[in-house]
């Protein structure tokens, strides 16, 4: 240890040993060792992005942690190169360099000793001179040395610009060897491409290497962004031109004439479209990707809707056992190529598919049914007693097109589609469905139209029922054995703006608490301990859903909390830290992004099941009983799901939910919709915890309207 000028501060170098603990603010805890120093423990935002196995050169303050002993309050952090044989092994023995685990790096290091990364760097043949280390693991070695190295100095060029060391690793796997040129020269590609970049992080890195704040580059960056967030953030597929021109205007601190010139240039350069607004007056700005998929899903569906049908029979034999608006739908369906089945829980949404599909086959007619996720997908297979399958999974069931026919025995072919859960339908899944069904086939659309809307851009199932001439039916009959569940009735008073009966009961169960760090911990009681001890069954059955993603009751904070009681670290079991989330074997984890090459998608539920560090992968195992492997520079693809948002669990049932309900942050997510969708997830029980005003305040809230024109593009196409 060396004493600097300033008595109360020191300067270590040590290698990291194990990350304990990564905060969403980056301020992380890691245990370290040194020759000099066996074991202590650093902590501090400074160490954002450490690895184990890596050497730093740390400047802090000691003090005494309760917890932690002696411990260094990490001030300054540098990266260095090992160069004792001690952390050289560590190093190279920790996964960074993939293909290289504990043992492989000691008959390395005692081959080489101290020159051994010398060795690595500038005369990698001499690896074949270690025993099992053939051609291939020699290419695999200096590879991976490779990017290791590109990436560290791609970190201390971002902790140059003051930005967090953690999107190193994003950014090399986008670009490449390009990754510096693209960081330094033109950081506002990277905006769109990174997952964690977006127009402030470009920004800081583009100004503070010299382009001006007026710079029309930098403008025309803003506007995309605004596009880009209004789509992310708030569902919009265009923004009102003064809405944009405002918000791009204050983003970049530069006058609305400015950013009206940029707009008008971006859209010359077929960057982005302005029409005249669908939805009042003015004009609307679109991405370009946006406006043609809405174009283009208007397109098919009124191709959809003018067909002529392919069923071969269109009378109906009256079924007794159903209601009148049942027999309606069924009738609907059988005689419209285009058509919508909406209703709230305990309508008999599901029996009525049950039996137009049934009606459709004892016709000599096929039927395919899907819906957007996994899980609704095999709910509605369990209903129906006819397999389903998820769009994303009919839609990569296509053959290439042969002689000349475009569906060669694919699901879309059938004569009727149903498409369950409709209301997560979002603008480019909707138009990749509707493209991919041959003209005659009839399409029913099945949803909810008072849950939330889909988690990307567009309302389709609300903009569809909007058009008159789209023909649908809303079933409004609550089956007797509906009326006597607690929470199909809340379900229903949410739906028309009233207050459950609290605290409630049969099924639906309100537990006012006001303070949200003991709401926290009652949610982590009774999801852990109390749900699954009265009701005889694991935590597992056990959902925690929230409204925010932030504070004590968010997602972040609350999965992390039921995290570590449910799946604690366990000594001498391997870990991976991914930024502020930590895998390990037996995690629930869902994906978060569409993989189409790994075959999984957006919001399916899965487990981990093994932790490779030499080989730098986290294998998990889906619901459908897949094993899929992601490296560890693509875990922000994955997501921990023991405390998930309403949003993402549209489309799934739970036998047991629990949620907190509080006005954190003011309690901007708390809405009418959001509240709905939450409680008619839960299949047996639903227990809300909270604030008695923030629950009144979610059933008198209104969602907001997404900005959308497929209602009157379709409107438009259907009356020409």
């Amino acid at each position: 240890m060396t004493v600097l000028a300033t008595p109360y501060i020191a300067e270590v170098e040590a290698s990291v040993e194990q990350l304990v603990y990564v905060r969403d603010d980056e301020y992380t805890v890691a245990r370290m060792s040194s020759d000099a120093l066996p074991s202590f423990v650093a902590s501090g935002r400074p160490l954002a992005g450490a690895q184990p196995g890596e050497t730093l050169r740390l400047a802090g303050e000691w003090d005494d942690h309760p917890r932690h002993g002696s411990r260094l309050v990490v001030r300054r952090c540098e990266r260095i190169v090992p160069s004792t044989v001690r952390a050289i092994t560590l190093y190279l023995g920790s996964g960074l360099i993939r293909g290289i685990g504990p043992r492989l790096a000691h008959a390395i290091v005692s081959h080489f000793g101290e020159r051994t990364l010398t060795v690595v760097d500038t005369e990698p043949d001499r690896l074949r001179e270690v025993v099992n280390i053939g051609a291939a693991r020699q290419a695999q070695i200096v590879q991976a040395w490779a990017e290791q190295k590109a990436v560290a100095d791609l970190m201390v060029v971002l902790q140059g610009f003051g930005i967090s060391p953690l999107l190193a690793a994003k950014i090399y796997q986008v670009y490449g060897n390009d990754s510096r040129e693209v960081l330094t020269r033109d950081p506002y590609r990277m905006i769109g491409q990174v997952r964690g970049i977006a127009f402030r992080t470009a920004d800081r890195i583009a100004l503070r290497s010299g382009v001006p704040e007026h710079s029309p580059q930098r403008i025309k960056a803003a506007v995309v962004d605004r596009l880009e967030t209004a789509a992310a953030r708030d569902g919009h597929c265009f923004l009102p031109l003064p809405a944009l021109l405002a918000a791009t205007a204050s983003l970049v601190e530069q006058d609305e004439e400015a950013v009206r010139r940029a707009v008008d240039a971006l859209a010359a350069e077929r960057g982005l479209v302005v029409e005249t607004s669908p939805t009042g007056p003015g004009h609307a700005v679109y991405a370009k990707e946006h406006h043609g998929r809405e174009v283009a899903l208007a397109g098919h569906l009124t191709r959809l809707w003018r067909a002529r049908s392919t069923l071969p029979l269109r009378a109906f034999a009256e079924d007794e056992g159903l209601h009148e608006d049942q027999r309606m739908a069924v009738n609907l369906v059988l005689t419209s190529t285009l058509s919508i089945l909406t209703g709230g829980p305990g309508c008999g949404k599901s029996h009525t598919v049950r039996v137009i599909a049934a009606t459709v086959r004892a016709m000599g007619g096929t039927v395919t049914l899907t819906a957007p996720t996994g899980k609704a997908a095999k709910r509605l297979s369990e209903l129906t007693g006819l397999p389903a399958m998820t769009v994303h999974r009919m839609l990569a069931q296509q053959p290439e097109p042969e002689e000349g026919t475009l569906f060669q025995q694919s699901p879309t072919e059938a004569d009727l589609i149903v498409v369950d859960e409709a209301s997560m339908l979002d603008l480019q899944l909707a138009t990749r469905l509707t493209a991919a069904i041959p003209s005659g086939s009839h399409l029913l659309l099945v949803g909810d139209s008072d849950q939330l809307p889909s988690i990307g851009p567009g309302s389709v199932l609300a903009d569809l029922l909007r058009v008159e001439e789209v023909p649908r039916v809303r079933l409004t009959h609550v089956f007797r054995q509906a009326q006597d569940s607690g929470i199909v009735r809340a379900a229903h008073r949410i739906r028309t703006g009233e207050l459950p009966a609290l605290p409630g009961r049969g099924g639906f169960w309100f537990e006012e608490l006001d303070d949200p760090e003991q709401v926290a911990d009652r949610v982590v009681h009774l999801a852990t301990e109390a749900i699954p001890r009265k009701q005889n069954v694991g935590s597992d059955r056990v959902q925690v859903l929230c409204p925010m993603r932030k504070g004590a009751t968010g997602t972040v904070e609350l999965g992390r909390r039921l995290q570590e009681r449910l799946n604690p670290a366990r000594e001498g079991t391997p870990e991976h830290w991914s930024g502020p989330s930590v895998f390990r074997v037996g995690d629930r984890v869902m994906p978060i992004r569409n993989n189409y090459d790994k075959g999984v998608f957006n919001g399916e539920t899965a487990t981990v099941t093994a932790v490779n560090p030499q080989d730098r992968l986290v294998e998990i195992r889906t619901g459908d009983g897949e094993t899929v492997a992601y490296s560890f520079d693509e875990l922000d693809e994955l997501t921990h799901s023991y405390a998930i948002s309403v949003h993402r669990s549209q489309g799934s049932e739970y036998p047991f939910v629990v949620a907190p309900i509080v006005a954190e942050a003011g309690g901007v997510m708390l809405r009418r919709g959001l509240l709905y969708t939450l409680v008619t997830r839960a299949k047996a029980w639903v227990v809300l915890v909270g604030q008695r005003e923030a629950l009144e305040l979610a059933v008198h809230r209104l969602g907001h309207r997404r900005n959308t024109g497929l209602a009157l593009r379709l409107t438009l196409n259907l009356d020409r």
